[in-house]
Parts: structure tokens; C-alpha cells; sequence
């Protein structure tokens, strides 16, 4: 599967339609970033059961923001929702299978609960 753009008017729209999502936080000028690009496609067609999404920190200042994106290129891991992965730099491509196998083998129950206590304790 090709990668998909993300924008502040499409994001919500694929992440709740679906529930693995790999965010790739780049800019065209990133020298790091124009080095991950093919290493991310590449993983994008080897795992075509899950969404590759691409974000353009210049073109999609707002969604960045939101993130707190501080650093690119900025990988991302969405599972139902909920972000289980996040950091800066280009990963070789092994580095990358890892996260993913890591990232399918998280338990999503496990963390909703640990979400769950956190925003009790917020707002206890």
C-alpha cells in the first residue's frame, strides 16, 4: 500500500478508520528525512495490512503543533487511537521492522487501562 498524506483534514478520518497507523513527521529539506522516505516505503509494502501515513511538518504546521513535534524526521505509532510510539530521527530499516513488530505485539486492553487510571488520577 502507498503512502497516505495526512493533513489537519483527513488525520482524524484515518486514524479512527483505522487502528494501526505508522505517522512519518517530515520536511522536504530534512536531509535525514529524504533518507527515511525510501525506507518507509519500503516497509509500507511489505506491510500492506497497516496505514502509512506521511505529514508535511511545513505544509501541516497545525498537525505538528499538535503533536509537539520538535524534531524530524519523527516517527509515530497510532493503535486504536492511542499513540504507543513516538521518536525523532531516521531509523535503518531494521530499526523500523522492530518498532512495527513491537508495536503489533503491544496489548491494546493493557493500555486503555493504563490510559484509563492516568485520567482518573487527573481527575480525581
Amino acid at each position: 500500500m502507498a503512502t497516505v498524506e495526512l493533513t489537519k483534514d483527513n488525520f482524524n478520518e484515518i486514524v479512527d478508520k483505522n487502528d494501526f497507523v505508522l505517522v512519518d513527521f517530515w520536511a522536504s529539506w530534512c536531509g535525514p528525512c529524504t533518507q527515511f522516505a525510501p525506507v518507509y516505503d519500503k516497509a509500507s509494502e511489505k506491510h500492506a495490512d497497516l496505514v502509512f501515513a506521511k505529514v508535511d511538518t511545513e505544509a501541516q504546521q497545525e498537525l505538528a503543533a499538535a503533536f509537539d513535534i520538535r524534531s524530524i524526521p519523527t516517527l509515530m505509532v497510532i493503535r486504536d487511537r492511542t499513540v504507543i510510539f513516538a521518536q525523532p530521527g531516521a531509523l535503518p530499516a531494521s530499526a523500523l521492522e522492530d518498532v512495527i513488530k513491537q508495536s503489533r505485539a503491544v496489548d491494546m486492553d493493557q493500555v486503555r487501562e493504563e490510559v484509563a487510571k492516568q485520567q482518573a488520577q487527573k481527575n480525581g
